[in-house]
């Protein structure tokens, strides 16, 4: 359960109370944040505050008939759990923390990212801090001392030795995925059983509530379809045509299926800051379980298809690199880099400019052409290339050359 694991999030909430007049914990449905938030906010713990949540219907219905009286009687220091259920509280929030200034007046928890709103972006600037909680990382769990994110850009690469090779390396890990209550369960029916319930949970209800859809079972569709692609570039128009669904509607439901943490749009990078914005972004699955669930792949089959195994080992990997750049030391941003025939999986860069580059492979071994262009990247950006990195499914970390290395997939979490 997420109560036994240390959370790498939990250093940055209690360093934003220090300093900010809100925080406001942003993830996913069964991540942990209630429980991580109840931890901080215990009469014992690092801040002591006021717990409410909004998942209680009663508590829901007084918050949103009377938000300002529900504010106001909260008193002193309060964690308000899963706003998004109310969102018009951010408004009166707003007004209480400009009455009294005071940090760490507010920790509130959200399924949905209820700041990507307009109106509550413009109210809020310099009162709150964001704070992302994804499923467990693979390096909460295994209790890994590295931020493989900063060690890129130092210019260093985890050392390993005796890792697991071949499907086992990842295949296990793949199908467990990062949700705590998924993870221990039984493989088969009982692990499906709960992803089933869940998404028909957060489809179901957090995603009407969200956006007031009547048709649920339509980003139900395009989440399976999205997991087929995942890894993939993301043209609107080609699923809109495999849905029978126009390209605004699939548009609009990409991006709720965003704000509920369950889908990741990843920009392409160049090496102009103008360019970018022309390029095409890919879609991934934010857990590589809840991908193996939507796939319908077992481990057994994330073993011996082909086709699972690649976008499976992809998203496992870019699922830790978001995890990793939201406890980074250094504020960063990934990319995927597809240019003409180049193509690198990620492409991490941080505010000076800096990069590292990964590259994934399932298999054991690696051959030159599977650093290529890792070559022609760092050949071309110089000093500002720190580091490239062929993530495979081999025993140790080899050196490739000149800042490139391979690297077993546990290396993510040493």
């Amino acid at each position: 359960m997420a109560d036994l694991f240390e959370r790498r999030a939990r250093a940055l909430v209690i360093e934003s109370l220090a300093h900010a007049r809100i925080v406001f914990i942003a993830g996913a449905r069964q991540v942990g944040k209630t429980t991580l938030v109840g931890d901080i906010a215990r009469p014992d713990g690092n801040h002591p505050m006021v717990l409410v949540t909004l998942d209680d219907r009663a508590t829901r219905e007084a918050a949103r008939d009377d938000p300002t009286g529900f504010v106001a009687g909260l008193g002193g220091p309060a964690v308000i759990d899963e706003i998004q259920h109310a969102p018009e509280l951010l408004l009166e929030l707003k007004r209480a923390v400009d009455a009294d200034t005071v940090p760490g007046r507010f920790l509130i928890t959200g399924s949905a990212d209820v700041l990507v709103s307009r109106r509550i972006i413009d109210a809020l600037p310099g009162r709150i801090d964001r704070i992302e909680l994804w499923p467990l990382g693979r390096s909460e769990i295994e209790g890994g001392k590295l931020n493989f994110v900063d060690e890129l850009l130092a210019g260093r690469v985890p050392r390993v030795s005796g890792a697991a090779v071949g499907a086992d390396a990842y295949a296990q890990v793949i199908a467990e995925g990062g949700y705590p209550e998924a993870r221990v369960r039984p493989a088969g029916r009982l692990r499906s059983r709960w992803f089933r319930d869940y998404l028909a949970g957060t489809l179901g209800r957090d995603l009407r509530e969200l956006a007031d859809l009547r048709r649920a079972d339509e980003s139900e569709r395009l989440l399976r379809l999205i997991a087929s692609q995942s890894a993939n570039l993301l043209s609107y128009r080609k699923i809109a045509q495999q849905l029978d669904l126009d390209d605004k509607t699939v548009k609009e439901h990409t991006l709720l299926l965003e704000q509920l943490f369950l889908v990741k749009r990843l920009g392409g990078w160049r090496p102009g800051l103008g360019a970018r914005e022309t390029a095409r972004p890919k879609a991934y699955l934010c857990d590589a379980g809840l991908l193996a669930h939507l796939l319908g792949a077992d481990e057994g089959r994330i073993r011996s298809d082909d086709q699972v195994k690649g976008k499976a080992c992809e998203t496992l990997v870019f699922a830790e690199l978001i995890k990793h750049a939201a406890w980074a030391e250094q504020d960063v941003r990934l990319f995927h880099y597809q240019r003409d025939r180049e193509d690198i999986d990620f492409i991490i860069e941080n505010n000076a400019g800096e990069i590292a580059a990964v590259e994934v492979k399932a298999t054991a071994s690696i051959d030159r052409r599977d650093r290529r262009w890792l070559e022609h990247l760092r050949d071309g950006r110089t000093s500002s290339f720190k580091a490239g990195i062929v993530i495979h499914s081999g025993p140790q970390t080899i050196p490739l050359g000149d800042r490139l290395w391979a690297m077993p997939f546990s290396g993510l979490w040493a």
